[in-house]
């Protein structure tokens, strides 16, 4: 199932000819920080491809963080001609954005999860700043139950993997979680920027899914009021992402998490994929 393709000397980890249903157009997923491209094992059909950015995964190592043009850029060497439907997750659908800034003939449609955004802030209360930062900051190794809790956790949340990928998915984020960390370093001071300053997103058909429940991290440094209006404020911003397409579609998956959307709730993201490729 593991391919790579040389990029400029640096081999980029590929994932396709999965068994599932055809979607019927070429799908390519970018992963948020911190997950690869197995973690999207339950939303790969026929015409899926997901892949690891150089820094990431199994692909070769590259200093982090890095700007979004240059993962742009990865990316359309690592792909055959699209136009492609691009699925981002988080930091992913920033890159996503952002690709379709440099290569607008290769976008066919948008799937966004719960993606971040460079308009962000001017969505959430003064608070959020704070809260942001408090979740970036750097912890210390994990203990030994730590890591069997983690392990257990993982396991159950991969389940319907193949136990063979499930195994190897777990030991790269038991081992490699602090690579979010450093992947989203640079996010606010520099790929933020860089995408809004970056042109137009071409017009294509754009759904972004909202997950209902947030980020269950936030509820660990900030009282309910400010998570629940941090919340409304991603909404609204999600809602405004959708409107900046005149084939634009919002929707709010109840229920589900931020980082784990796609495995909570793979049914919504296979509902909306097939509709946008039609």
């Amino acid at each position: 199932m593991r391919t790579f393709v040389d990029v400029g000397g640096r081999q980029i980890a590929l994932y396709q000819g999965f068994d599932a249903e055809r979607v019927g157009a070429p799908v390519v997923v970018l992963p948020g920080a911190g997950l690869v491209g197995l973690d999207f094992w339950s939303i790969a059909t026929g015409d899926t491809v997901l892949y690891d950015r150089g820094g990431t995964g199994w692909s070769d190592d590259v200093p982090l963080p890095r700007s979004a043009g240059d993962v742009a850029i990865e990316l359309k060497q690592a792909l055959p001609p699209g136009p492609w439907i691009l699925v981002g997750h988080s930091l992913g659908a920033v890159y996503a954005r952002r690709f379709a800034q440099l290569f607008p003939a290769d976008v066919r449609a948008l799937l966004l999860l719960d993606p971040g955004h460079e308009d962000l802030f001017d969505y959430l209360p003064p608070e959020a700043a704070e809260l942001n930062q408090a979740l970036k900051a750097d912890l210390p190794d994990l203990t030994a139950e730590q890591i069997r809790a983690a392990r257990e956790a993982y396991s159950r949340l991969l389940a319907a993997w193949p136990p063979d990928v499930r195994a190897e998915l777990v030991d790269y984020h038991l081992s490699q979680w602090r690579t979010s960390l450093r992947e989203s370093a640079g996010l606010e001071s520099d790929v933020y920027p860089e995408v809004r300053s970056g042109g137009p997103v071409p017009d294509v058909p754009t759904t972004v899914l909202t997950a209902g429940a947030g980020n269950p991290a936030w509820a660990t440094v900030a009282p309910p009021a400010l998570v629940r209006q941090a919340l409304d404020g991603i909404h609204k911003l999600h809602a405004t992402i959708a409107g900046q397409s005149s084939r634009g579609r919002h929707i709010l998956v109840e229920g589900a998490t931020h980082q784990y959307l796609h495995i909570e709730q793979p049914g919504v993201v296979l509902a909306a994929l097939a509709q946008l490729a039609r």
